[in-house]
């Protein structure tokens, strides 16, 4: 019992870890897509406060977006992994 709880507690830790790496790389790599998505709109440069309008708008997107939720999978596939894996070694 004691190694169950040690595996869920550095599981967990592991798992957070692990969330927050990938959603800060996927908040990074739609922030540059929207910067390349105002640059090819506008190739003269345009209005700064603008363009921090248009970016700052398309991360309002992101964060009620699919992409942001799904990323939420990173715990639920390994529990749900070790779960069955647990349940198929111990049910013969």
């Amino acid at each position: 019992m004691i190694a169950f709880l040690r595996l869920a507690v550095f599981g967990f830790i592991g798992l957070s870890v692990a969330y927050l790496l990938l959603s800060v790389y996927s908040r990074s790599v739609r922030r540059e897509k929207l910067e390349k998505e105002w640059e090819a709109d506008h190739a003269e440069g345009g209005d700064a406060g603008a363009r921090d309008a248009h970016i700052e708008a398309g991360m309002r997107e992101y964060e009620r977006g699919l992409r942001r939720k799904l990323i939420l999978l990173v715990y639920v596939i390994p529990i749900v992994v070790v779960l069955v894996t647990l349940y198929l070694v111990n049910a013969q």
